[in-house]
């Protein structure tokens, strides 16, 4: 089975939602909604998953799930478009995915595994001090199954947002390393946590796809080289352990004068002000999955790609990042 799998930022999707859930369909709430409804269109997928989506109560009276129903409906998308979405997060971002039902079966199947729910807090060792620390996913990440319409299965996803390392509050050199540090060994921490999920996955038999916001490259900057590993390196796998590594759709990034080629987004820093272009969204999969015509759908970058460039204008409008596109099939 071959499936055309996307993942896509989508950038505070909640704001297109009026308070009870229902789609805004007028101003620049409905524009931008139209925009998000095109590109998905010429996407195609028979998967999506996507990072800032609409918010999800605790107590279930609105879900993420019903939510992407009722605007993939508003806005003319796949009639067969059936929402998924999992544990509310602490915040109005929500993990979430939309998926073809006349052609798979997706589930949330979260863990049981008590040391390793991504709901509760769990115990890392980030420092390689041989002492285990406490965190929590701020927003937990997404446990998927999917399968064809015939129950055979094809693979387990999990869509994360992983801890941004972003310092938005004005602040001195000193406290600026200090957030830093503390930031990176949270996204870290969450990394090692889905890492050890993934290797649950395929020591059990099952494929396994990773995607979404990891907000992290491979060796990509200062704190990179500094603590000699990436958040994306540890969702990769232990070269010491081949069988259950995880690899990109996507091709190795070049560093370019403006940043990194293929990028997914880019931004300001804050010394020199300049726009920089970064890959920190990515969709891994494992072993005994291929990937083929695997793209970032950056109109900027794919000018000779005439599908992503009839959706230029609304790609550079509907949201800060880009989506990540392959066909996945299972070897």
């Amino acid at each position: 089975m071959k499936l055309k799998i996307a993942v896509y930022n989508v950038e505070w999707m909640r704001r297109l939602f009026h308070k009870d859930g229902t789609p805004i369909t007028t101003g620049d709430e409905e524009k931008r909604s139209q925009q998000l409804a095109r590109i998905i269109k010429a996407i195609n997928p028979d998967f999506l998953g996507i990072v800032e989506g609409p918010d999800t109560l605790a107590n279930g009276s609105k879900t993420a799930s019903i939510q992407l129903e009722n605007w993939a409906i508003q806005y003319g998308l796949n009639s067969n478009f059936k929402g998924v979405h999992g544990y509310p997060s602490n915040g109005q971002q929500e993990l979430c995915a939309l998926y073809d039902s006349s052609k798979i079966k997706t589930t949330f199947t979260p863990t049981t595994d008590p040391k390793n729910q991504f709901n509760e807090p769990f115990l890392v060792d980030t420092t390689n001090k041989l002492i285990k620390e406490q965190y929590k996913h701020y927003r937990p990440p997404l446990e998927l199954t999917i399968k064809n319409v015939n129950e055979n299965h094809f693979s387990k996803v999990i869509i994360a947002h992983t801890k941004s390392k972003g310092i938005f509050a004005p602040v001195d050199y000193a406290k600026f390393e200090q957030i830093s540090e503390r930031d990176r060994m949270r996204l870290y921490a969450e990394c090692m946590s889905i890492r050890k999920k993934c290797d649950d996955y395929l020591n059990d038999g099952s494929n396994a796809i990773v995607m979404g916001d990891i907000n992290d490259g491979i060796g990509m900057d200062f704190y990179e080289n500094r603590f000699s590993k990436s958040a994306v390196e540890i969702l990769l796998g232990d070269v010491w352990d081949p069988d259950l590594i995880l690899r990109s759709v996507l091709p190795k990034p070049k560093w370019t004068s403006n940043g990194w080629k293929p990028s997914s987004s880019r931004y300001r820093d804050r010394i020199t002000e300049d726009y920089i272009n970064v890959l920190i969204d990515h969709l891994l999969i494992s072993k005994n999955l291929t990937s083929t015509n695997a793209k970032v759908w950056n109109p900027y970058l794919e000018k000779e790609d005439s599908l992503i460039q009839s959706v230029s204008k609304e790609l550079k409008a509907a949201s800060d990042h880009f989506p990540i596109v392959a066909e996945v099939e299972q070897i």
